[in-house]
């Protein structure tokens, strides 16, 4: 049992109502004069923002020639252009010894995060090649495939 003085009265649904200050008279714009907000209904004068489904456009400096219309068009991008993780010969060692790593294969790279996975891997031929080494890659340079052989080592193209 509820003690007298805990005691609620007349608590019904319909008698419920939010506090006072919690709620407050929507504004009406555009109803008129009587509105209080009449004419203009609080958009200011004339316009594209004082009219219904106006959108900022992207890059519109107010009637002054965008900026990517006043600076010319230079160069082009090639879309047929591969672009590869470029490794030299004299790498090769110092990674061979950090890694301890013979073979250089795409996975082994992938593995010791030299490379990621979507990186395809192209040898060149600057530098000296000390050990024997195995490589498995997607590009390789004349004068580092013949550096390789020389040393003892293996050479295959993987697409």
């Amino acid at each position: 049992m509820i003690p007298r003085k805990y005691k609620i009265n007349n608590m019904n649904l319909h008698s419920l109502k939010p506090a006072k200050g919690a709620t407050h008279k929507e504004k009406r714009l555009g109803r008129g004069e009587a509105s209080g907000k009449g004419g203009t209904s609080t958009k200011g004068n004339k316009g594209g923002q004082s009219r219904a489904g106006y959108k900022r456009k992207m890059a519109h400096e107010g009637g002054q020639m965008p900026i990517q219309r006043r600076i010319p068009k230079r160069g082009f991008k090639n879309i047929s252009r591969i672009e590869h993780k470029v490794f030299n010969l004299g790498q090769f060692d110092h990674l061979a010894e950090k890694y301890n790593i013979t073979e250089f294969s795409l996975e082994n790279l992938y593995i010791n995060g030299l490379i990621s996975r979507t990186d395809s891997v192209k040898v060149l031929g600057q530098g000296e090649l000390k050990g024997k080494f195995s490589f498995k890659v997607n590009a390789i340079s004349e004068k580092a495939k013949a550096a390789i052989e020389a040393a003892g080592g293996t050479v295959e193209i993987v697409k």
